[in-house]
């Protein structure tokens, strides 16, 4: 049996060999498949099925669990992690040892149940394909498996089935498909038979049906041209099998950042070794065992678990905000996002088609509810009723009618059911009163002529106000306006036809990016039947034209200049038409909206001209998911840091190459969720706003976590240093500084995870992807900090030591001083440049103020329990031991608020 790439490469000779599948009639294409419109017997299918295998798509090759789980363990942070807990315990220190691997654990486990994202994302498209088909074999209708399609079938169709094939379309009686998860396109699409261009997109591929899609209106057949993983829906599933995440900025920072901490660390403790090796003529065995306790000290171990607790106070805050995150760190990745490539279909606009104008002969009427029904207004903004138009109502009376959507009223809520394009017409005309009998009870249709993407319209019959029968026809706009003679004018009576008026109007309304339909309506006098065997064309008036779209969202509009004032660049990329892109681009207020490149263009550029047009235009439009791919990692390219939304299939590969993947979870497929980090649950663009200003909060809490930690660290080990390089007696023991880092300085930093976002986050750019984690006037603060925490513990050291104190003692003084000093420097940290002696500063936080009381509590109990002074080696402190920590601790937070000061007065 032949594998998926076989398959693949199968049709593409097939196509290499001649035209492409759409560029071909019927007859090439039933010959090249060696078929016929009866189908193919049943043996030739067994045989086909036998040598391409099934239509499904491949489950792909994919990591055991044991493999998947050792990858998390691929990190020098975890590398260091472990080598910290490893040393740990040699020298005893088991309870330490056992919270740093735990740390690692807990971190190998959350990545192992993120890392199965993209086997799902494949298995939710395989889950796209239709279970069952209707096919013609030997001339008989069969029900079978989907999976038992092979090409050269024969496939039927009928509103409602998902297509199971790619098909090359041999009939179509009204036949149309939504394609918006393939092509992005909201509207359904007319499906002819015919050829087209070799070079016609996708979503003009109007003689084509593929698989995936849904059949939305009309009956048709075709032959099956692609299967599996040659459809168009197989070979996004293989875009998305190939696509690799990138890794996020913040992870990115953070391995750097622990590699050159590990080399400070282990080169520092080597050579203090040396040094009271060297000069002091120490024991090998004893300054080893220093080496070691400097290093557990300066290793920040509980930096991993800030990391991973901040992420998860941030997925929690965005939960609360309608959306989900996925992936822990994603939600610090929106922070720094410098680009947002949004899809048009189902973010910036609603999904869902709306009538937004009526023109009628000597009018424009504008629809102002957002649900297409009532709030019709003028040209001037004035309510206009439409029982003070009469040309607006016949508008109405037409759209309410002439459709074939089926409309209920459910406990006094209105539904309706059809055609999308049926459905925004109902909705216009019951907007006046839609739970009115007259809305759920339209007049019975005596008769129809369905719509025929061929005659490019349809009309229904009747009862009219008298004797007579009132007959509507709506469609195509150029071939209504054939079948009129007269319009109706402003007070409902008839006048001359004006084709060129009505033809400008046409113009207008397309150019706008709106689907145009048009409405007209006669009387019909006697026998109805026998009217409609006579021709229609010429005996029509012509009542309105409707202008039909998805509009934006109102709430993505807001949401676009938030963006911009965060220095977050928006760019469209849609796979719809590139006036429709045009014409939602203005409405959302994107930056030069007239620039739109289309696929066709894309694909004639190179590398470094998509690079400069990826940069400079805002706005895409008939792209396919290669063009969308293409462009996202062109981005990434030049540095950006990209965010990709959408919610069809085709949006799938670019979601999870982008930096952050964001799909909309109540309209979204199932493909797009499993590719991307953030699903959204209300659909609404405004959202994603909101998690970049949660991003930036999650990112600042980060940097105020390890300007707290790394002092506090530098400052344990550099006491240690400076007692091996004065020859001194150790201030502070290995297991008081075991109490230190897990009491104090992981229960203090957690504290600042937990912390508001600041003023003004949304109104600064993105921080550069260049941009360390410690800046230079932050690396300043840290040695400043430093500096201070050891003075005030070596140097209350040696006070004690000179009045007499014991070394117990001594130490108990250096230990609460530097918990106390670490303490203060808690409320220096909170905002890294605003002044911390403010009310904000001082108490703006619940979790600071009970995460310090907490640790001054513990350090009390261990001062004077019992059994904590004989587990660390501690004595009781006096007023004045007290006293004398309160004092240089408020020193160390009044020096910190000045050298803060003076950084503000300099960037002043």
């Amino acid at each position: 049996m032949k594998t998926a790439r076989d398959r693949t490469e199968l049709v593409d000779d097939g196509r290499a060999s001649g035209l492409p599948w759409h560029a071909r009639d019927s007859a090439g294409v039933l010959g090249a498949l060696e078929s016929t419109e009866a189908g193919l017997s049943e043996a030739e299918a067994a045989r086909r099925l036998e040598r391409d295998g099934a239509n499904r798509l491949p489950a792909g090759a994919v990591r055991g669990p044991v493999r998947r789980f050792l990858d998390q363990f691929a990190n020098i942070l975890i590398h260091v992690l472990l080598a910290a807990a490893a040393i740990t315990a040699v020298i005893g220190h088991w309870i330490d040892a056992a919270v740093i691997a735990g740390v690692v654990v807990i971190n190998a486990v959350i990545g192992f149940v993120q890392e199965g994202r993209a086997e799902r994302a494949l298995a939710a498209i395989r889950d796209i394909l239709s279970p069952h088909a209707q096919v013609r074999r030997s001339g008989r209708v069969l029900s079978i498996d989907a999976a038992e399609i092979v090409p050269g079938d024969v496939v039927l169709l009928k509103a409602g089935d998902r297509v199971p094939a790619d098909l090359h379309l041999l009939g179509a009686n009204a036949l149309q498909a939504q394609e918006a998860m393939l092509t992005g396109e909201s509207q359904p699409v007319d499906k002819l038979v015919g050829t087209l261009a070799a070079d016609t997109v996708l979503g003009d591929r109007s003689n084509m049906a593929y698989a995936g899609t849904t059949i939305v209106h009309g009956l048709g057949h075709g032959v099956a041209v692609a299967t599996g993983p040659a459809t168009e829906l197989g070979r996004i599933g293989t875009l998305i099998g190939n696509v690799e995440r990138v890794q996020t900025p913040l992870l990115l920072h953070f391995e750097r950042f622990a590699r050159q901490l590990t080399f400070v660390i282990l080169a520092f403790a080597a050579a203090t070794c040396l040094f009271g090796i060297l000069y002091h003529g120490a024991a090998v065995s004893e300054m080893f065992l220093a080496g070691v306790g400097l290093a557990v000290a300066a290793i920040p171990e509980g930096l991993p678990a800030i990391l991973t607790i901040s992420f998860a106070i941030g997925v929690t805050r965005m939960a609360s905000r309608r959306a989900i995150v996925r992936r822990l760190p994603a939600v610090e990745t929106l922070g720094a996002v410098t680009v947002i490539c949004t899809d048009k279909t189902g973010t910036l606009t609603r999904n869902e088609l709306v009538v937004q104008r009526v023109v009628t002969a000597n009018g424009d009427f504008r629809v102002s509810d957002e649900d297409g029904g009532g709030g019709i207004v003028d040209s001037r903004g004035a309510d206009a009723p439409p029982d003070a138009h009469p040309d607006l109502s016949a508008a109405l009376d037409g759209a309410l009618h002439c459709n074939d959507a089926e409309m209920r009223n459910d406990e006094g809520r209105l539904s309706v059911m059809g055609n999308p394009v049926d459905r925004a017409l109902v909705l216009l005309g019951a907007g006046a009163d839609p739970l009115s009998d007259a809305a759920t009870g339209r007049d019975p249709t005596l008769d129809l002529v369905p719509f025929d993407s061929t005659a490019k319209f349809m009309a229904t019959l009747h009862r009219g106000d008298g004797d007579g029968l009132r007959l509507y026809v709506k469609g195509a706009p150029e071939r209504v306006l054939e079948m009129c003679a007269h319009e109706m004018a402003a007070d409902g009576t008839r006048a001359a036809l004006r084709k060129d008026h009505w033809a400008d109007r046409i113009s207008a309304l397309a150019e706008a990016g709106l689907r145009v339909l048009a409405l007209a309506e006669t009387v019909v006098e006697g026998d109805a039947r026998a009217k409609w065997q006579a021709p229609l064309e010429g005996d029509l008036t012509m009542v309105a034209l409707f202008g039909i779209s998805d509009p934006p969202r109102a709430e993505a509009i807001d949401a676009i200049v938030r963006c911009r004032e965060a220095g977050i660049t928006v760019k469209m990329i849609t796979g719809d038409h590139a006036a429709t892109a045009r014409a939602i681009a203005t409405d959302v207020g994107l930056d030069a909206p007239e620039r739109v490149m289309t696929g066709r263009e894309l694909d004639a550029l190179g590398d470094d001209e998509l690079a400069a047009a990826a940069k400079d235009i805002q706005v895409f439009a008939r792209t396919t998911p290669e063009h969308k791919l293409r462009l996202v990692t062109a981005l990434q390219a030049q540095g950006e840091i990209v965010a990709m939304t959408g919610d069809g299939v085709n949006d799938a590969p670019a979601l999870r190459r982008a930096d952050i993947g964001v799909a909309m979870g109540v309209k979204g497929s199932e493909v797009a969720k499993e590719a991307a980090e953030i699903v959204l649950l209300d659909d609404n663009f405004a959202t994603i706003a909101a998690a970049v200003a949660e991003g930036r909060t999650v990112y600042d809490n980060l940097k105020k976590s390890i300007m707290f930690i790394l002092p506090t660290s530098a400052g344990e080990a550099m006491v240690i240093v400076l007692a091996v390089l004065s020859g001194q007696l150790l201030p502070i023991t290995p297991v008081q500084i075991l109490w230190v880092n897990m009491i104090t300085t992981v229960t203090l930093a957690l504290a600042l995870a937990f912390e508001a976002g600041e003023e003004g986050a949304m109104r600064r750019p993105p921080r550069g992807v260049g941009e360390a984690l410690i800046g230079r006037f932050l690396a300043w603060r840290l040695v400043l900090v430093t500096v201070l925490m050891v003075a005030a513990s070596f140097g209350l050291f040696l006070w004690q030591l000179d009045a007499g104190a014991g070394i117990d003692k001594a130490r108990t003084v250096a230990v609460n001083m530097l918990v106390a000093a670490e303490s203060v420097y808690l409320f220096n940290t909170r905002q890294l440049e605003a002044p911390g002696w403010t009310m904000k500063g001082l108490f703006g936080g619940r979790a600071v103020l009970i995460a310090t009381g907490a640790v001054l509590l513990m350090q009390v109990g261990f001062t004077y329990l019992p059994v904590m002074q004989t587990l660390f080696g501690v004595t009781p402190l006096g007023l004045i031991d007290w006293a004398a920590i309160a004092a240089v601790a408020v020193l160390i937070f009044l020096v910190v608020e000045i050298e803060k000061l003076a950084v503000r007065r300099r960037r002043a």
